[in-house]
């Protein structure tokens, strides 16, 4: 597995992994699956634990951008943002393989393969090494979307968004009730709640920042579902 460490948020599907450099993480992003999902693996620089976000597909992939050797990350926990098979597809795998945790909202704990070891609501945090994540609750894509929120004391925001939020809008809705609710939670929860520098990585494509996308919420809800 090839990691290109200039980080641009740009990845290719079935190409290079891509790693940006914190003073207590990394955070590294690689491109898996027939829909170009985005599998992001978060490496503590102190302790070496590790967290991936959305084993989406291509275990093996997923399993080389980890190591094999005795000097590879331990992987603690697997997050899936939300329950589309999409964002699970290697879960069982790649947690069985590195006998990791696995987290999910409860919402949308019941399609997943594997039960969740911890359900996570709004509020509640996680942990790589001593980074803490925040979980927030997007509700509208799906009714257990979840965000994972890192507050670098050294720098900005990290913001994983999965499905509810892209550069150029909010995630897929099934019903005019539900885009309203997404949009809701997206401007209260992230728009209103963080600054212009955070970090936006999504579930799929390109990454953005919310003060790139801040300016496009009126014309999103105007646009509406």
């Amino acid at each position: 597995m090839n990691v290109v460490e200039e980080y641009t948020g740009h990845v290719e599907p079935g190409g290079d992994a891509a790693r940006r450099t914190l003073e207590a993480l990394t955070i590294t992003k690689l491109s898996v699956g027939p829909m170009d999902n985005n599998a992001y693996l978060l490496v503590s620089q102190a302790s070496g634990e590790a967290l991936l976000i959305d084993a989406a597909n291509d275990a093996e992939r997923i399993s080389d951008l980890i190591g094999h050797g005795p000097q590879r990350p331990a992987l603690r926990t697997v997050v899936t943002t939300h329950q589309h098979a999409d964002h699970w597809q290697a879960l069982g795998a790649v947690a069985g393989a590195n006998g990791s945790n696995t987290a999910a909202h409860p919402e949308d704990a019941a399609p997943l393969p594997i039960p969740p070891d911890f359900l996570v609501e709004h509020g509640d945090t996680l942990t790589v090494g001593d980074s803490v994540l925040e979980v927030i609750h997007l509700r509208g894509h799906t009714p257990g979307s979840i965000a994972l929120l890192y507050r670098d004391p050294a720098g900005h925001g990290h913001l994983f968004t999965g499905d509810s939020l892209f550069p150029g809008g909010i995630g897929k809705t099934a019903t005019p009730e539900l885009f309203t609710s997404l949009l809701n939670d997206v401007s209260e929860r992230l728009f209103d709640a963080l600054p212009d520098d955070t970090w936006v990585y999504p579930g799929h494509g390109d990454d953005t920042t919310l003060g790139t996308e801040r300016p496009k919420l009126g014309e999103w809800r105007e646009r509406g579902w």
